[in-house]
């Protein structure tokens, strides 16, 4: 029979890479659409135990395929309410890790799996034999969960329509979460759940600042550290502010410190300079510094190509992830770009200078209305040298400078020429000649490529020079 084949479970798997020698079949991913989902269900319309899989089933998957996978948990329990659904929702992450032979990545609809050639070669021919004892583990590791039925779906046009559903779901979750904000509460929550893939990873979470990987709000994080107070997620007192512009709280500190095992003493939430958040792999996005142009720019998971610095999104990601403080890059979750807070001390979105189209589109109602135009994409600049040009064209902040929002102070001098070279003087000598010195900054940006600052430094060097009066 084919439940009698048994998989090996354990915690040691947690963190199992398969690479492509190894590889059976893929499932969701870059290459294919996938979801997760967990559903708190009344307990009379669950069938407990029950796995049902809507499309192909693993053993009619041809080796080394792609394909679209969600899968749909119904849970239920007198404990059980609607903010724990994300906290469950995002556990599986861990228990299907359990599985040797299993590499479960992300969440929500990023999720990115990979089944091993050992499991084929043990026997597994169903869906239905990996996610029985998955059923059993979550009932182990969450006791309040009472009843639990999983559906998954593998048929194309059934997982883009369950899909299209899930996405109704989170976006339910995250409206309530918008409507709260740090000032509003008296206690932070922490997650580890990453550590076994990021081990120095110390996420905190709060009402301006939801998870990296998008699948944890405060609301949930409260839900989860209540009925399972020995998990993954627990309370931080927020304590005493000690920069409540960049997000600097003491308890966050001695979380950090604690979790980390003494690798971070500092952790801030609202920047991404000094003592940043930890990336562990599962961000939604991620944010780059480019020195070029004093900015910052974005890209989500779905960008394929390469950003302005000339990587792509999985190669910053590879540099960023595993739990570790990188000063210049950061993950961050979709719903913190709606936040107030977001990179505050920063100068928050009169800092970003560029973000993939996608992303852009996506989140276009928490970008500041005044920087909507002036934020490029790869339409607009594909490398440094053309995001100058449009920058300049649409007079950014970077350009002369950056005033923060938060406490209106400039925190940015604007772009400066480090070295005056003689043909960016001679230059600039003939356009005053050709003007006979009426000077129209656009023109300068245009034809010269330089800021009025750049400009001014230029005819300060040509004045000592005793060549300007």
């Amino acid at each position: 029979m084919a439940d009698e084949i048994k998989l090996d479970i354990s915690p040691m798997y947690e963190g199992e890479r398969i690479r492509k020698d190894d590889l059976w079949v893929e499932l969701g991913g870059p290459k294919a659409d996938g979801f997760e989902l967990s559903l708190a269900t009344p307990m009379d319309q669950i069938e407990d135990g029950k796995v049902t899989v809507v499309g192909p089933d693993l053993g009619e998957m041809k080796e080394g395929t792609t394909m679209p996978f969600g899968m749909v948990f119904k849970v239920g329990g007198e404990k059980i309410e609607k903010d724990l659904e994300s906290i469950i929702e995002r556990r599986n992450h861990a228990l299907l890790s359990y599985i040797s032979g299993l590499m479960h990545l992300n969440q929500r609809y990023d999720i990115w799996m990979r089944i091993g050639k050992s499991l084929k070669k043990k026997g597994v021919t169903s869906w239905v034999q990996i996610f029985k004892p998955v059923i059993e583990l979550y009932k182990a590791e969450m006791p309040f969960i009472e009843k639990m039925e999983i559906t998954v779906y593998t048929d194309p046009a059934e997982v883009k329509k369950q899909l299209a559903n899930a996405m109704e779901v989170y976006k339910t979750r995250d409206a309530r979460a918008k409507g709260l904000h740090d000032e509003d509460v008296d206690v932070f929550y922490g997650c580890t759940l990453c550590q076994a893939f990021a081990p120095t990873s110390a996420c905190v979470v709060t009402p301006d600042r939801p998870s990296l990987c998008g699948a944890i709000t405060w609301f949930d994080g409260r839900a989860a550290a209540k009925v399972d107070p020995e998990g993954p997620q627990f309370p931080i007192p927020k304590g005493t502010a000690v920069d409540a512009v960049s997000g600097e709280y003491e308890a966050i500190n001695e979380m950090a410190a604690k979790r980390s095992g003494g690798e971070y003493s500092r952790m801030l939430l609202y920047t991404f300079f000094d003592a940043p958040h930890t990336s562990c792999g599962c961000f939604e996005t991620i944010g780059f510094y480019m020195p070029e142009v004093d900015g910052i720019g974005l890209a989500d998971r779905d960008f394929k190509g390469a950003t302005p610095n000339g990587l792509p999104f999985s190669t910053m990601a590879g540099q960023t992830g595993g739990g570790k403080q990188v000063v210049g890059f950061l993950g961050m979750g979709i719903l913190y770009y709606f936040s107030p807070k977001f990179l505050q001390a920063d100068g928050g979105w009169r800092r970003i200078v560029w973000m993939s189209k996608g992303l852009k589109e996506r989140v276009k109602a928490g970008i500041d209305e005044d920087m909507m135009a002036k934020i490029a994409t790869e339409d607009d600049a594909k490398d440094i040298a053309a995001l100058k040009t449009f920058l300049l064209k649409v007079n950014h902040p970077v350009v002369e400078g950056v005033t923060r929002k938060v406490d209106n102070k400039k925190i940015t001098e604007g772009w400066k020429l480090e070295d005056i070279s003689d043909e960016i003087k001679e230059k600039v000598m003939a356009y005053i000649e050709k003007t006979g010195g009426d000077i129209n900054i656009d023109t300068v940006k245009s034809e010269l490529a330089l800021t009025e600052g750049q400009f001014m430094q230029v005819v300060e060097a040509l004045q000592a020079d005793g060549v300007l009066e």
